[in-house]
């Protein structure tokens, strides 16, 4: 009787060794995807699990872009970050600046046995989640470029061209007049993300200086200058629409897009990624590129929005390798390819786009080329790479309750961008502890 007992025993323990051995090693995805979005995360980590045995992702939600961000935070500073965060287009500043906290992704792709090379993906996303030398530092996820929407309906019953999106800034505000005076709509004109869409790609656009060491790429001391002539001309336009209604502001981030799809506006700036919200109206809608000031070498190239996935650092060799091939997979060209045409966000790869270009797509969607056309029509300049600051989430803040102001009537467009640029190189001074 014993010897049977230890003989089952031994069996049961070789056979938890051996479920141990093979069991897959797990790593953790904290994102802030919600809804139909959530859903895409929930397949693809579904779909990867499935195609392999040695990895398993495990995808966790952690509320909002920016309580995704400082749930990440706080975890590093409890040393138990997990292995993949999203973070949004506003903190990469922030996780740029945190050393030793993340690991590039080009080391963990090479970490894991794949070959990097920047030259696969697409030029406007690799320069904007990379260091000066090139090095990309995060795998972009959910990449958004702003485009300009308008409804065609409104166009029709304002006497406006319903095939031909205005081009210019000049252009869309005397539609804007147009549809106002007309009554085809309420208010002619609105744009989302202040601060993204109307300064820091109206800046890469337009290939104007947004703030000094290359918008913040080639260093941390950064000095703002937004305030320049081109910019007081842009937001004074702006804020003399909005005095009659011909401009309606929604809010700081997508809350405008609600006066669109609603039929309150005529005219939208929005995000690329906003186009599924946009669908669902039903609305009879056309898409045009982001409008800009005519001059030479203008229009430049747009800038990303959306979110990337960081890997943070202390992580063990398995894991490196676990997310190296998790990032390989999405990857893939149809992975890729799939992501981009039930969405608007744009392919992280050329090939996913040359593919979706090559299947006729855009010619059968009419305007979903525009993201990446504006983003990949020139060489990315010093102007228009991105922004990186190491609070750019607060300097937002701060151009926001400028640019409230001003559309309240309690200030013009050259006082709110003086004051927006002297309270925000003071905010980033305080962020360096200087």
């Amino acid at each position: 009787m014993k010897t049977a007992f230890v003989s089952v025993l031994s069996t049961a323990a070789l056979a938890l060794m051996a479920s141990s051995a093979l069991a897959a090693t797990e790593i953790s995805w904290w994102h802030a995807m919600t809804g139909t979005n959530n859903e895409v995360v929930d397949q693809l980590a579904k779909e990867f699990n499935e195609s392999q045995s040695d990895y398993k992702i495990l995808p966790v939600f952690k509320g909002t872009y920016p309580e995704t961000l400082n749930a990440g935070i706080a975890a590093f500073r409890a040393k138990q970050p997990p292995a993949i965060i999203q973070v949004f287009d506003v903190g990469t500043g922030v996780m740029m600046g945190a050393q030793g906290a993340v690991v590039p992704v080009a080391e963990v792709l090479e970490k894991g046995g794949f070959k990097f090379d920047k030259a696969q993906y697409l030029p406007g996303i690799v320069s904007y989640y990379s260091k000066p030398d090139g090095t990309m530092l995060s795998f972009p996820y959910n990449s958004s470029s702003p485009i300009l929407y308008y409804n065609k309906d409104v166009f029709e019953k304002a006497g406006l061209n319903a095939d031909t999106p205005p081009k210019t800034w000049p252009e869309v505000f005397e539609a804007a007049k147009k549809i106002k005076s007309s009554g085809a709509a309420n208010c002619g004109f609105t744009s989302t993300w202040l601060t993204w869409i109307q300064t820091e790609n109206f800046a890469a656009w337009n290939n104007l200086s947004y703030a000094s060491d290359e918008n913040g790429l080639g260093g941390t001391n950064v000095k703002l200058a937004f305030n320049s002539e081109p910019f007081v001309k842009h937001f004074q336009s702006i804020a003399d629409l909005a005095k009659d209604g011909t401009f309606r502001y929604g809010g700081r981030t997508s809350e405008a897009k609600q006066l669109f799809t609603s039929g309150e506006c005529g005219i939208l700036t929005e995000s690329s990624g906003g186009l599924g919200d946009i669908i669902k109206s039903s609305m009879k809608y056309g898409i045009g590129q982001l409008p800009y000031y005519e001059g030479e070498g203008r229009p430049q190239n747009t800038i990303p929005g959306g979110a990337s996935l960081w890997v943070f650092g202390g992580k063990s060799d398995a894991e490196y390798k676990g997310v190296a091939t998790f990032f390989n997979f999405l990857s893939q060209t149809k992975i890729q390819a799939r992501l981009h045409q039930v969405s608007g966000y744009m392919p992280v790869t050329m090939a996913a786009y040359e593919e979706t270009k090559k299947s006729g797509f855009y010619d059968k969607n009419p305007g979903r080329e525009t993201p990446l056309l504006q983003m990949m029509g020139k060489a990315p300049t010093e102007n228009s790479k991105g922004v990186r600051l190491v609070n750019l989430p607060q300097v937002r803040d701060i151009m926001n309750e400028e640019f409230e102001a001003m559309l309240a009537g309690k200030q013009d467009a050259k006082a709110a961008l003086d004051k927006s640029v002297e309270r925000g190189n003071a905010a980033i001074q305080q962020a360096l502890g200087n």
